[in-house]
């Protein structure tokens, strides 16, 4: 169970400062963002019908809200700015890394399916802020993208914080 989280994160760390740390454009940028949230949304949609855990449940539905909300900013900025999203290598991993997850959450249930879908967004989000401070927002050249960017950070910093309370409550309750 940890260790899709783990793989989820180290193919979003390891891909988008890897390859693109010195070459990544702002349509890539666009892309990875708008993968990113929607890998979020679709373990968020599955954690708010199959969790057991009312917090759970309620966090998978505020994920599918939030991220939602940040991929409509997304797109509204690429379409704005005349952007198009470029589908790349980073998006691709992130894509399949989570469809990973969402094919091994679909294989638990109760308890089990409550502390990996956890796991994951602790680590999951975690991933993602230090994708943004290290990479996203340092490459970003489009002064509203990179707004963007630090615009929507405190809120994968408050989704981290409240994934940690609920994984601290689970792991008293087990």
């Amino acid at each position: 169970m940890r260790i899709s989280a783990i793989a989820v994160a180290s193919v979003l760390c390891g891909s988008i400062t890897g390859a693109y740390a010195q070459s990544i454009n702002d349509a890539q940028i666009a892309h990875i963002v708008v993968t990113a949230n929607q890998v979020d949304i679709d373990a968020g949609k599955l954690a708010a019908s199959m969790a057991t855990n009312a917090d759970v449940k309620k966090f998978g539905a505020q994920m599918v809200t939030d991220h939602t909300g940040v991929n409509k900013q997304a797109t509204a900025l690429a379409t704005k700015l005349k952007l198009t999203p470029e589908d790349n290598p980073t998006s691709q991993s992130l894509k399949a890394g989570g469809e990973k997850n969402i094919a091994n959450l679909k294989t638990l249930k109760g308890a089990a399916f409550d502390k990996a879908y956890i796991d994951n967004e602790v680590t999951y989000h975690q991933a993602v802020i230090d994708a943004l401070d290290k990479t996203l927002i340092p490459n970003a050249k489009n002064d509203e993208l990179k707004a963007l960017l630090v615009q929507v950070r405190p809120a994968f910093v408050a989704h981290l914080g409240h994934a940690k309370k609920i994984q601290a409550s689970l792991a008293k309750t087990s």
